[in-house]
């Protein structure tokens, strides 16, 4: 009888410890998930104007998650990556640049999804009296300057490069292109005149008071704009750029960005 009686004195006695352990790993669980963070977010140049939003609105949703966002042309932040830059979540303008990290083995790809949309057009100063109406017109003397993206690093200018072979015109504009580090690079050049037309995405466009959209490319005539978005595997707060990367998928999320110009996926 004594030995039973142990025998249930010691079960309740591990009972107790392990509730208590219990509670004990649900405060710590609870504690973490409410402790300050920051995510750092590299996204192409031209979410620059959405993303403000979102990461207002995203700063309401997780108040203790903080987005450090880099902007830039979607290549070079790409080689950031791969060289080592230590990025949480990564948003590219093209599936391409995603794909250069994927294959080096740096996303989690469980996380990838193409989220975003978007239409390359030909823009020129809002003041500017050129006739143009269709990309193959930069032809015209009047147009003697056209600011594109670099084509190794910037999306838009591929997708631009592509548009403008489509129509036949490529080798005889060649002179006449001036080369951004990213969109936005180009949209201030036409905004400021300092060129005499350029190839941006709708979004931009949308965005600006000093431009106007005088073409808008056809969808055969180049790839498919799509931007994806991942979280990078060696991220240090990866619960956090999960829910951060599901975020972007999210309706409220999604109202931004068609706010903004861009189709959602």
């Amino acid at each position: 009888m004594k030995m039973l009686k142990k025998v249930f004195l010691l079960v309740a006695l591990l009972s107790i410890v392990f509730a208590m352990t219990g509670c004990q790993t649900a405060t710590k669980e609870t504690k973490t998930s409410s402790e300050p963070v920051t995510l750092t977010i590299s996204a192409a140049a031209s979410l620059k104007d959405a993303m403000a939003e979102i990461q207002t609105l995203y700063q309401k949703e997780a108040s203790n998650v903080t987005l450090a966002i880099n902007f830039g042309g979607s290549g070079s932040l790409a080689t950031q990556i791969v060289q080592g830059a230590e990025v949480d979540v990564f948003m590219s303008a093209s599936t391409k640049d995603m794909t250069t990290v994927k294959d080096a083995g740096l996303i989690d790809e469980s996380t990838l999804k193409n989220i975003l949309g978007n239409e390359v057009v030909l823009v020129v100063p809002k003041d500017s009296t050129a006739t143009i109406t269709d990309f193959a017109q930069v032809t015209d003397p009047s147009i003697t300057s056209i600011g594109l993206g670099e084509p190794t690093t910037v999306p838009a200018g591929q997708y631009a490069i592509d548009t403008f072979t489509y129509y036949g015109v490529m080798d005889q504009i060649s002179d006449k292109i001036v080369y951004g580090k990213d969109v936005k690079e180009v949209l201030n050049w036409v905004e400021t005149g300092n060129v005499d037309a350029g190839v941006v995405y709708s979004t931009d466009a949308k965005a600006s008071t000093g431009v106007k959209v005088v073409a808008t490319a056809s969808a055969d005539s180049h790839k498919a704009i799509v931007y994806p978005a991942a979280v990078i595997k060696a991220s240090k707060n990866a619960d956090a750029a999960k829910a951060f990367n599901a975020y972007l998928s999210s309706d409220a999320a999604k109202q931004v960005f068609k706010k903004y110009g861009f189709t959602t996926l």
